[in-house]
């Protein structure tokens, strides 16, 4: 029931994101009737450009053993060898092009499907492969009975083929029967290029379904519930509470790090309780004074208490501060607009303590 209510609340398309992990992942859509389908045409292609020249040669090769055995000597192992050796290169030429040829549809089949890729995932053991609750659901379960009626389709098909073949060429077999024994090699490859030629038009239609219904399916099963693409979003972009905590963090690093700076600062300009600025000026250090903190509020008076503990002079100016609050930034000169009245100040504060 579950399991039921999960598929049923699966109602929106994956995300991008979801389906590059499910091919990373070697979770994609596969036709099982594409390779099947190309091994068709290989035995056609085979059938109608290879096997009559190749059979040909074949056959007048293998005759000069049947023509002349005596030619062949056999006294000894060695001779032997030699003999299986020469049938074994004769026949390996005969069915390299046929392997070839299989080989190349087959990994065709697949390239066009998917291209290739190395997924350690698709090799690792796992329960579900060998578990027979799992065999069973999948046996008797959609793709199950998918698989059951492609095969039926298949079934039926190629009978069906196969019998209006052999009925139309009936009065060919018995005459066949009557004729020239040289030509039934021929009749019998014609034949079976007509069988294939009409088996591989007719799973055509199966296997363009079948493409669609694995494509489907792939799609159907990596449908996400509405929660599952806000909980993916949030790995994406960061969970908003995790975001505020770490910038309430980083925050609070920055506030720790100004006030550890108030003590060296030459000056902290203030009004009475809501701004505060911690400049620095040194002639050898920078040109112009440094901002070393400033805050408003609870972080001024921070400041203030700061400055006071440690002995920095600290001159209440309402105007000149909250001019350069929003002008001025941390570990930065001051900007060239403020230098007249910062002198002043800065003129003050040398002259006072001298």
């Amino acid at each position: 029931m579950a399991e039921n209510e999960d598929k049923e609340s699966k109602t929106e398309p994956a995300t991008d994101k979801k389906i590059r992990d499910a091919i990373e992942k070697g979770n994609i859509p596969v036709s099982r009737e594409a390779p099947i389908f190309a091994s068709i045409v290989a035995m056609l292609i085979i059938l109608v450009f290879v096997t009559r020249q190749n059979a040909a040669d074949l056959a007048t090769k293998l005759a000069v053993f049947l023509d002349d055995p005596r030619r062949f000597s056999l006294q000894n192992g060695g001779d032997a060898t030699q003999l299986i050796r020469a049938v074994a290169l004769e026949v390996a030429r005969f069915l390299t092009p046929l392997i070839t040829i299989l080989a190349v549809t087959g990994i065709a089949s697949s390239i066009l499907q998917n291209l290739p890729q190395i997924v350690y995932e698709r090799i690792r053991p796992q329960w579900s492969r060998i578990s027979p609750a799992s065999g069973w659901t999948r046996i008797f379960g959609k793709s199950g009975l998918v698989e059951f009626l492609k095969s039926v389709f298949k079934f039926f098909t190629i009978a069906i083929v196969c019998v209006l073949l052999l009925k139309s060429e009936q009065y060919k077999v018995v005459n066949a029967m009557f004729s020239d024994p040289s030509l039934v090699p021929e009749m019998i490859l014609t034949m079976a290029i007509r069988l294939v030629s009409a088996v591989s038009i007719a799973t055509i239609v199966l296997v363009a379904a079948d493409l669609l219904w694995a494509r489907f399916r792939w799609h159907r099963d990596l449908r996400m519930s509405r929660q599952e693409i806000k909980d993916e979003f949030k790995q994406i972009e960061g969970d908003p509470l995790i975001k505020a905590r770490l910038r309430s963090l980083a925050q609070d690093r920055s506030r720790k790090r100004m006030l550890a700076a108030v003590p060296r600062a030459t000056v902290v300009i203030a009004n009475p309780t809501h701004y505060a600025i911690a400049l620095r000026y040194d002639r050898q250090e920078t040109s112009a004074p440094l901002v070393l903190a400033k805050g408003k509020d609870l972080i001024a008076l921070k400041i203030r208490e700061t400055a006071e503990r440690h002995g920095v002079p600290v001159v209440e100016d309402k105007a000149l501060v909250r001019s350069m609050y929003d002008h001025v930034e941390i570990d930065r000169m001051i900007p060239s607009d403020f230098y007249r009245a910062v002198a002043q100040i800065l003129f003050y504060i040398f002259t006072r303590s001298k």
